[in-house]
């Protein structure tokens, strides 16, 4: 894909999960600013509060597997064993199409690739959590994890924290009103830079 054709941005939101991003992000949807929501693919279960085709095209492992071999992601990754995220490169083309400006939620690693690709096109912005320890209450209270996959978690986002200097902005989730006016604040500076 050729970014040079397009007039449409990308914002990009990455953070270790349970730190408030995906929160902060629909909180954005809600505010007029042409910005869409880019779903990614991945071959996770759905959670109980999900759907297929608005938080995620949840696809199987071997069909993911396919659109790789078939260069139909801008980005992805296999983040745990057997478990992939990607951007679809039609998913990009849809919300441009759509005159809108593309919102990412992303994990870190597709935060970094993503913006490595659309380069001054996108703004890249971590959301940190105030601790590590604050951000394993929100992952206990969020009840989606077994005791072995919370821990992986925890380690997983001690070392995404070590990348937060590779994002255009940091904000720090410890007030999510504020976190949500800091991040809107953000992207409007952005998209009127023309």
């Amino acid at each position: 894909m050729n970014t040079k054709d397009f007039s449409g941005k990308v914002i990009i939101f990455s953070a270790p999960s349970g730190a408030g991003k995906t929160s902060i992000v629909h909180s954005l949807l809600k505010i007029n600013m042409n910005l869409e929501f880019s779903i990614s693919a991945c071959t996770r279960n759905k959670r109980n509060n999900e759907i297929h085709g608005k938080d995620y095209y949840f696809i199987s492992v071997e069909n993911f597997k396919k659109k790789i071999i078939e260069n139909e992601f801008i980005e992805w990754e296999e983040v745990y064993n057997n478990n992939y995220y990607g951007t679809m490169k039609n998913e990009i083309q849809r919300i441009w199409n759509n005159k809108n400006h593309v919102l990412f939620d992303v994990d870190v690693e597709g935060g970094i690739n993503l913006k490595t690709h659309f380069k001054d096109k996108a703004l890249s912005i971590f959301i940190s959590p105030p601790s590590i320890e604050e951000l394993r209450q929100r992952l206990v209270l969020r009840d989606s994890e077994n005791e072995n996959d919370l821990k992986k978690r925890i380690n997983k986002a001690k070392k995404e924290l070590e990348y937060m200097n590779e994002f255009d902005k940091v904000i720090m989730n410890d007030i999510l009103d504020d976190a949500c006016k800091e991040a809107a604040s953000l992207i409007r500076n952005f998209l009127n830079k023309g």
